[in-house]
């Protein structure tokens, strides 16, 4: 496990964003352990969300075009419009 400074995280932030080992966070001023990081291994957060749904959602590969159906579905619900 590595040590790094609260001050070496400020001054390069890409520690955190390239992290491939546990470290842990030491506060040189209090001379404690702040925190431990962990990498973790990205994951899709729709499943996540989905909760009971899960099985329901289908990829979607555009999101624009996601967002223009969802809003036009929403519309034609609330006033009733058929285009």
């Amino acid at each position: 496990m590595r040590t790094i400074s609260i001050g070496d995280i400020q001054k390069n932030i890409a520690l955190l964003t390239q992290l491939t080992d546990v470290f842990t966070i030491f506060d040189k001023r209090k001379k404690q352990s702040v925190a431990i990081v962990y990498p973790i291994k990205k994951h899709s957060i729709v499943a996540t969300m989905a909760g009971k749904y899960r099985d329901r959602i289908s990829p979607c590969d555009d999101l624009e075009n996601a967002k223009s159906m969802a809003m036009e579905a929403m519309m034609r619900e609330k006033y009733g419009f058929a285009n």
